[in-house]
């Protein structure tokens, strides 16, 4: 009898411990995904003010990937066993040194600065007049605090900019310690702002700290809007997505075509994570067509799922090019 009650204690407790004790863990599946044509709580995710927009059609999806943190013993073994998730450790997603709210932010800084840098490569990839703006601000750096995301930069040191390579090259004239003196433009007021370069082992100009691109004119808005996403691999995307409302005919031919990439304000796609999930988060929703970054295609190519086509993009010109040989019939680089 007291084999019984010591063998039903034992269980009890290996029951409390494994659906109770966190493991260091966290659990990767794919993520919804968004149509960037299409609205988010009613409201367009690409939103086009004073500009002549066009009709669309089809889908561009932007994928995700989902995390499940806090996982138990339990649950973490009944994901390994059913393949339905991947394991990884916690500690590179959410480091121990930092907060969950503070990874969370830094997420959904990242998520901001992709958004501009989308606007930006789409108007780059236009060619029409354009601003320069702020599209992102380096932590520590001179100009933190200082300028905010989507200040205009009118001039530097007294000169007028009119891209986002301007910018650059007038500060690469000035070495760290000298004061630049940039004339920004914020919700319709300018202002001087006088900032002491600083220094960055790599090179021997001085160093500001942001990253231009371009931004639509002051008379005329372009904002992407969508909410409790993370990080930047939907920047791709987002810029198709903007693009499509901004030039005649259809980027899609009609098709459902979904993808993923980080883009820089030239319009540069880089590789970005969690690939297999997002393909098959794209394949459950209808895709047909999925845009791989260049350096993910042998990781795509090895896991994709059956009757999804993959495309190899390096930049967004690269994607927007290969759209259009799809839509005349024809069969774009792939992975």
């Amino acid at each position: 009898m007291l084999t019984v009650v010591a063998a039903a204690l034992l269980a009890l407790t290996l029951g409390v411990i494994g659906s109770t004790l966190p493991v260091p863990f966290v659990a990767l599946g794919p993520g919804p995904t968004y149509d960037t044509l299409g609205d988010y709580e009613d409201a367009p995710i690409v939103a086009v003010t004073d500009l002549p927009t066009y009709p669309t059609s089809g889908h561009l999806n932007m994928t995700t990937v989902s995390v499940t943190d806090q996982l138990s013993l339990f649950t973490a073994l009944s994901f390994w066993v059913s393949g339905d998730r991947r394991l990884v450790p916690r500690e590179p997603i959410f480091p121990s040194d930092r907060s969950t709210e503070e990874v969370q932010d830094e997420n959904a800084a990242q998520f901001a600065s992709s958004e501009l840098n989308a606007v930006s490569a789409a108007l780059v990839e236009l060619g029409g007049p354009a601003s320069v703006v702020v599209v992102g601000v380096v932590p520590g750096s001179p100009v933190e605090g200082l300028l905010e995301l989507q200040d205009e930069i009118v001039s530097v040191d007294g000169v007028p900019v009119g891209t986002a390579e301007a910018v650059t090259e007038l500060i690469g004239r000035s070495a760290p310690g000298a004061t630049a003196s940039l004339v920004v433009r914020r919700d319709g007021d300018e202002r001087t702002v006088p900032v002491v370069l600083g220094t960055r082992p790599d090179r021997p100009q001085g160093f500001l700290g942001i990253t231009p691109g371009l931004g639509p004119l002051p008379d005329s808005d372009i904002t992407i809007s969508l909410g409790g996403i993370g990080g930047p691999s939907a920047g791709l995307m987002f810029a198709l997505g903007v693009l499509d409302k901004l030039t005649p005919g259809e980027l899609t031919g009609g098709r459902f075509v979904a993808g993923t990439g980080s883009i820089g304000p030239s319009g540069a796609v880089s590789a970005i994570d969690g690939v297999p999930f997002k393909m098959i988060a794209a394949r459950d929703v209808g895709a047909t067509v999925f845009l791989v970054p260049a350096a993910n295609c042998a990781e795509a190519a090895a896991s994709a799922p059956e009757g999804l086509t993959l495309v190899r993009v390096d930049t967004l010109d690269d994607a927007v090019q290969s759209l259009d040989t799809l839509r005349d019939g024809g069969v774009p680089p792939a992975c």
